[in-house]
């Protein structure tokens, strides 16, 4: 982990529960990032809470009341979607649950991560326990049931169109509730029947309205999201570490840094930005190196501009974090059941699975991931140019220039990472294709946002580690001059995974080492 950031990982599966940590009760709170991140990918248990329990009764009870009358509400006694105006008979409707699970779980493609699947139904079991569902509480019971029991079920990553909810994937999710599709166990795909029959359970009868519960809703866009932001908060951290050794490699000027300058601008990234650079500088010695007598009088907008543009897109993702935030408190569904205190009830139709607050949210994330990175590319294309005659370092930090390439390559795989990020970076939410007879006619696609932001995440994460790896060994020019404390404790950590460069040899490995380390 780096200084300033906070851990994640790619999706390693634990097994067991997390030791010595309370199962995390779901009560009608809103969730945090951290919780998803613990649930999904570190096994932390999640029960139901009492107020929980009491929110499911309620809820339930108004949609068993529904259920049992002769008024058509949509989704308890009517088809779905563009067939809504078919009223379908009290008899059938359990039938007409389990049908819109089988017929809507339409997915094709790779299966989702498994710390993906495991956030969505984490993130749906606490959105049901807010009581405006109107599943009953063995349903929660089971999807909690299989995440305690790493039972995950295989879901294919494409099929949502982010509006009507995660369709596709949240019934290929559900299935198992059926006993039907497959499910991951221990590492290994095998039926779901096959996992609930080792479990001693048997498949689940859904009752009115709860198949379409399962299904409404923002969960695979929010989980992906929650699990995105998580790893973005190691990436900042790893971001500004990297800017900062940037600067004394380089022999860069420190002026730039002054805080008069970002407080003249007025935006909080910058300033904040630039505070954290100081202080990984402070100390250093080797601004003073290079007071006197240096023909330059002013670095690249790659370091002299770093805190301006780090800065923008860090308030650009905290915005978007904050979108993500309020959606793990959110209720998705549609309709949605609202209970006052005498009992009364009403089951309202909207809008709520609609997912373009999301999608928005991620296609801001993508334009700034792909700044940071796109400056750190530069800062790393500038130190292995051989363009700045002053710095103190030989083209492609090669020991034999010519004979050697050094780090050349690196800047490549640099620029290819910028490359695909720049591509991910349009936005998916601006396209529009029409679904369900035109009913459904204004679609979000926000689990293509969610899909681009986390291998926009993987991109710029590489990129930096590649600036890290660069500027490490830049650093080493300067000596015996030395950076500031917080610097040259970040070059203690590569340097702890990494060994200098003394020939050429295959940087594959190191740059993995490095970005483990951001990881």
């Amino acid at each position: 982990m780096l200084a300033d950031g906070r851990g994640g990982n790619s999706g390693t599966r634990y097994l067991l529960p997390m030791p010595h940590t309370q199962p995390i009760q779901l009560n009608g709170e809103p969730l945090t990032i951290r919780m998803v991140h613990q649930v999904a990918r570190l096994g932390r248990v999640a029960t139901i809470g009492a107020t929980g329990r009491a929110n499911l009764l309620r809820a339930r009870e108004a949609v068993n009341t529904v259920a049992a009358g002769n008024t058509a509400v949509y989704g308890i006694n009517t088809g779905f979607g563009s067939l809504a105006h078919v009223r379908v008979p009290t008899d059938q409707l359990r039938q007409l649950q389990h049908n819109i699970v089988r017929s809507h779980a339409a997915g094709v493609g790779n299966p989702l991560p498994t710390d993906v699947v495991r956030g969505m139904l984490f993130i749906l079991a606490a959105s049901l326990c807010r009581g405006h569902s109107g599943v009953r509480v063995e349903v929660v019971e089971r999807i909690l049931h299989m995440l305690t029991h790493d039972i995950t079920p295989v879901v294919p990553e494409i099929g949502s169109v982010g509006a009507s909810g995660d369709l596709a994937p949240l019934a290929h999710a559900m299935l198992s509730l059926l006993g039907e599709g497959d499910v991951m166990v221990a590492g290994k795909t095998i039926s779901a029947a096959a996992a609930l029959k080792a479990a001693n359970l048997q498949p689940l009868q859904l009752e009115a309205k709860e198949g379409l519960a399962l299904l409404n809703g923002t969960h695979l866009m929010t989980s992906r999201a929650a699990l995105a932001f998580e790893q973005i908060d190691a990436l900042r951290g790893a971001a500004i570490n990297a800017a900062a050794m940037s600067m004394d490699a380089c022999l860069a000027s420190h002026s730039p840094l002054d805080e008069r300058i970002h407080i003249a601008r007025n935006q909080p990234g910058q300033i904040t930005v630039a505070a954290a650079m100081r202080g990984l500088l402070a100390g250093s010695n080797i601004p003073a190196s290079h007071k006197d007598n240096d023909p330059r009088v002013q670095d690249p907008y790659g370091l002299r501009c770093a805190a301006q543009v780090i800065g923008a897109a860090f308030d650009q993702l905290d915005s978007a974090r904050l979108v993500v935030e309020r959606e793990l408190g959110a209720v998705t569904d549609n309709p949605l059941v609202f209970v006052d205190d005498s009992g009364a009830f009403d089951i309202v139709s909207g809008g709520n699975f609609h997912g373009m607050p999301l999608a928005l949210a991620m296609d801001q994330a993508k334009i700034a991931l792909c700044h940071i990175a796109g400056i750190s590319e530069r800062r790393t294309f500038w130190v292995l140019s051989g363009h700045d005659k002053v710095n103190r370092v030989k083209p492609h930090l090669a020991t034999s220039p010519g004979l050697e390439s050094g780090l050349m390559i690196t800047q490549y795989t640099a620029a290819a990472c910028c490359n695909e990020l720049q591509s991910l970076a349009h936005p998916a939410s601006v396209g529009n294709v029409s679904t369900c007879g035109g009913i459904e006619d204004y679609n979000s696609f926000g689990p293509t946002s969610a899909t681009q932001l986390a291998r926009s995440v993987e991109l710029c994460r590489n990129v930096i580690a590649i600036e890290l790896y660069v500027m490490t060994q830049a650093l080493e020019a300067q000596r015996p001059l030395r950076s500031g404390a917080g610097v040259e404790a970040m070059h203690a950590l590569v340097r702890a995974r990494v060994k200098p460069l003394s020939g050429d040899r295959s940087p594959a490995p190191d740059l993995a080492a490095i970005i483990e380390l951001i990881a």
